[in-house]
């Protein structure tokens, strides 16, 4: 194997944005939607997961004589060896900034979501708190999506409702009450007369899409898994939302709308993961009053959308920006 200190070759004058993390897509969208704040199309550098010989025959993450980068973004623990590597080899050049709390020291900018800070994080300077997590979904990406969505959605000009649902996760278990629960929500909106349509995710067991699936109808519509993914025609298209508590991502997208979005109920597992999952969807229910718990009726009520992507990225380019 050759080591990473050959001759490094820059483009001057040119912006260089890598995107580090693993092969998970909760991780690499925080880091793209950060990252395409600064550059249409920054470079993926995915952590690999192999062990022992598999490893070994593994590509290296990165060469030398790649173009410096000027702003590197992690997130995930896997990602930040792999990220004070890449700075050490580039003579500290690259700004390096992760995206939750580090188990090593060493980056330039952490950005810490307010359910996982704690008071001594208060009295590090580099360290900023955020709103849940960064993605990539923005309004104007949305915004011409929307009445091509709509029209084909709910053809007849009905509200539209999006239902967003996991997985078990370890704070919460898809077992045959969460799924009575989950079904039953969608039925009592269909009777109030929404239009719903749903989304499981790629962590969703099969019993989950099997006991969804059987809601398919002309009003409801449920997403098979095998034709492509719809999550952004309903995201366009949905005029509030009903987002399963097993997701930390998810309602941070649909915030980013300003439409209405009520969170559901899973059976719960007691421990530590559930803590910080309950903390995370008080924080945006009680303290920021963004979210509202689904108690069987969407009402409307109003919030200014939230952008920490934007927001994470002009800190990030405030301290680029220094002499």
């Amino acid at each position: 194997m050759q080591d990473n200190h050959d001759e490094t070759v820059n483009t001057p004058g040119t912006s260089c944005v890598w995107a580090v993390a693993e092969s998970k897509a909760g991780t690499l969208t925080q880091c793209l939607g950060v990252g395409k704040q600064f550059h249409h199309e920054p470079v993926v550098k995915l952590i690999s997961r192999a062990r022992g010989l598999r490893k070994l025959f593994e590509p290296r993450l990165f060469h030398k004589r790649e173009q410096c980068p000027e702003l590197v973004i992690s997130c995930g623990f896997r990602a930040e060896p792999a990220v004070l590597d890449i700075k050490a080899a580039y003579g500290g050049k690259p700004l390096t900034v992760h995206l939750q709390r580090p188990r090593i020291e060493g980056y330039d900018l952490v950005f810490v979501s307010r359910h996982d800070w704690v008071e001594e994080l208060d009295r590090r300077p580099n360290y900023h708190s955020m709103v849940g997590v960064p993605h990539q979904i923005t309004s104007a990406r949305l915004e011409p999506l929307r009445d091509a969505a709509r029209r084909r959605l709910s053809p007849d000009g009905r509200p539209i409702a999006a239902v967003f649902v996991g997985g078990s996760n370890g704070a919460y278990i898809y077992d045959d009450r969460t799924h009575q629960n989950i079904r039953g929500a969608i039925e009592q909106l269909a009777r109030d007369g929404w239009r719903i349509v749903v989304s499981v995710s790629r962590r969703s067991e099969d019993s989950t899409q099997q006991a969804l699936s059987t809601l398919d109808s002309e009003n409801i519509t449920v997403w098979d898994r095998r034709s492509d993914n719809p999550y952004l025609d309903y995201m366009a298209a949905a005029d509030a939302f009903v987002i399963a508590k097993d997701s930390i991502t998810m309602p941070c997208e649909a915030l980013a709308t300003g439409k209405p979005v009520f969170t559901l109920d899973l059976s719960p597992i007691v421990g530590p993961r559930l803590d910080k999952f309950e903390r995370y969807h008080r924080d945006l229910h009680e303290t920021l009053q963004l979210t509202r718990p689904f108690e069987g009726k969407i009402e409307p009520y109003s919030y200014v959308p939230l952008d920490e992507t934007r927001r994470i990225a002009s800190v990030i380019r405030s301290q680029l920006e220094r002499p």
